[in-house]
């Protein structure tokens, strides 16, 4: 191929994953042509569990296109985001679908390649519409409260309200009993002064006589029935009294704000509305909350179930993975002084179920079980904790208490997955403090004795106003510079890490996006993916120059 009058040269020259040829293959001009795949640099026998990741789609991959083609060819392993979690694949009814993920593993399988298994549980992109259906509250048979009843047969004076007309007792109305009378054009209230439910539904029946035909508008606590759309009329036929009934059909309930019990009737334009008796009745919501205990088992239920069916699709064939991801809150501490996990009152936290202690022992107990269930080998599994924030102290220190406690409680943790997220300034100074919490933060995870894994390694450029220098408008002095800052990073870890103790880094995107973040640039005519000094980077720190 040829592009602004460079040659390109085929990265199937120097594939390395078996027998398979990445097509179409990512292109690369001078001055880095003579650079094999990144992941051939890394000198295996004295780094023998450093591995280099790459970040990308599940669609992208299985297209097939460039972006695959840069992966098989240059990493080790890939990682798919949020795009093989529970929320992608599970429906609001637990019906999964994992076709992409089989097509995916099936293919990886078949080249030799490796796969970083999704977190297994998170606070984000779960299948919340599936466990909000499943901690749903439960239905239960429930008994019709009869809230009030008026009988005005026996009453000699109105004393309730009316927001129009003057309502009174009519005596000897019918010639044996009293009467409230309506006048026309008004608005009154029938019965009112009982407490409300908002959840309950009523039923309000009212006996009534009229001289000539007539329709009324009813009102119940501030929520006028209503009927498609439209303002309900209810008929009463002159002549006799009728038993006039608004039914649960209508989906009685107060209005949202209602604080006052009341039902209102109206629009009398033809006819005197004359009231015997009046009575209010509701059935309460027949739901009630699942206890504690209820929503644990529901939830142990679905954790079984997400698990059986990622690990079935598995067959033992991603050994690692994230087991939960991003579980500690930025703010609330404990009484200890660490900072608690996250909690919600919006959606259903695994945590909130299986408390905070037992939040790891729980899904990593369920992940094992059914990875050895299909096959997998519980000998080369391996689990990590992801967060991000950790060259905070006080966030490193957190998460190093809640591992010992999850630990203590029986989980399998083999690791943290601590995601980075850099910058390289142009300010001396900002750059000078980027590199020493880097450094204090490499420190503080090779004390924790686990396998350490770096990812979403995307370093974007500063210049010294703190402005972000886009992918489109770098330098080639500054792109160099940023190289250089990727180097470091990798070298430093390199260094840092116990070698027994690396479990790799893992790029958050392979190509330039908006920033300059990418090993390689997308040329802005032909779309072909042009090495930058940040592969040279890469390779030149990988193989300990």
């Amino acid at each position: 191929m040829l592009a602004a009058g460079a040659l390109m040269v085929s990265c199937a020259d120097y594939n390395v994953t078996d027998n398979f040829t990445a097509e179409p293959d990512p292109t690369f001009v001078e001055p880095y042509k003579d650079y094999a795949p990144v992941k051939s640099y890394i000198d295996r026998s004295q780094y023998p569990n450093m591995t280099l990741g790459a970040t990308l789609k599940v669609a992208d991959f299985n297209k097939q296109e460039l972006a695959h083609a840069a992966a098989v060819t240059n990493f080790d392993n890939l990682a798919f985001g949020n795009t093989l979690m529970s929320g992608a694949i599970i429906n609001e009814k637990g019906v999964m679908n994992f076709l992409a993920m089989k097509d995916l593993l099936d293919h990886v399988e078949e080249i030799g390649g490796e796969v970083f298994g999704s977190p297994i549980a998170a606070n984000a992109n779960q299948a919340d519409d599936w466990m909000k259906v499943l901690t749903a509250p439960i239905e239960v048979k429930v008994e019709p409260i009869e809230d009030k009843v008026v009988d005005y047969t026996t009453m000699e004076t109105f004393t309730g309200t009316a927001k129009s007309g003057k309502p009174a007792i009519e005596k000897n109305y019918d010639g044996n009993d009293n009467a409230l009378k309506v006048p026309k054009k008004a608005k009154v209230y029938i019965v009112e002064d009982f407490d409300l439910d908002p959840y309950g539904e009523y039923t309000i029946t009212f006996w009534a006589q009229v001289e000539k035909d007539e329709t009324v508008i009813c009102t119940f606590s501030d929520s006028t029935i209503m009927e498609n759309g439209n303002k309900k009329k209810y008929a009463i036929k002159a002549g006799q009294w009728r038993k006039i009934t608004v039914d649960p059909n209508m989906k009685v309930r107060p209005a949202a704000n209602a604080t006052k019990g009341y039902f209102m009737i109206e629009g009398n334009l033809n006819s005197i509305v004359y009231i015997k008796s009046v009575t209010v009745v509701h059935n309460p919501d027949n739901h009630r909350p699942q206890t504690a205990q209820e929503k644990k088992d529901t939830m142990q239920y679905a954790i079984n179930q997400w698990c059986d069916g990622l690990m079935k699709i598995n067959a033992g064939r991603i050994k690692s993975f994230d087991l939960i991801d991003e579980a500690i809150d930025a703010k609330t501490e404990l009484d200890n002084g660490m900072l608690d996990l996250k909690h919600s009152l919006d959606n259903i936290f695994w945590q909130d179920a299986f408390g905070s202690e037992n939040y790891a022992p729980e899904v990593s107990k369920a992940a094992c079980n059914a990875y050895q269930k299909y096959g997998g080998d519980p000998s080369e599994l391996k689990f990590f904790i992801s967060e991000s924030g950790l060259e905070e102290e006080k966030k490193f220190v957190s998460l190093q208490y809640w591992i010992s406690v999850w630990d203590t409680n029986g989980a399998k943790i083999d690791g943290i997955n601590a995601k980075l997220t850099l910058s390289y300034s142009e300010d001396e100074a900002t750059q000078a403090a980027t590199e020493a919490a880097l450094k204090t933060l490499l420190e503080n995870l090779a004390s924790t004795g686990k396998l350490i894994r770096l990812s979403n390694f995307d370093i974007k450029y500063k210049d010294a106003t703190g402005a972000s220098i886009a992918a489109a408008d770098i330098k080639e002095a500054q792109r160099q510079k940023l190289a250089d800052f990727y180097g470091h990073v990798i070298k430093s870890y390199m260094n840092t890490i116990p070698h027994e103790k690396q479990a790799g880094i893992c790029k958050g995107n392979m190509a330039d996006t908006g920033d300059p973040v990418g090993l390689w640039s997308i040329d802005s005519k032909s779309k072909d993916w042009v090495r930058t000094a940040t592969y040279k980077a890469f390779c030149d720190a990988l193989s300990g120059k």
